[in-house]
């Protein structure tokens, strides 16, 4: 079972900055992410985007982010 619900791609973005990943560059709504330690992570959703439990799990595995985290 998923831990993760849907949320707007909003929400994950600025969970995403709180733990520590910053706007590396941007072009249109693919925005890459830096985190020392972390490979970049291009996270590429429109800020009203709902992104599913899957795609959450994804996003997830590559950045560290947690239920709690949102």
């Amino acid at each position: 079972m998923n831990a993760f619900g849907t949320a707007k791609a909003r929400l994950v973005y600025a969970a995403l900055l709180r733990r520590g990943w910053s706007l590396r560059r941007q072009s249109g709504s693919h925005r890459v992410l830096e985190r020392e330690g972390w490979p970049d992570y291009v996270f590429a959703f429109h800020d009203g985007d709902e992104i599913g439990p899957r795609m959450m799990s994804r996003v997830a595995k590559h950045t560290g982010l947690t239920p709690d985290d949102l």
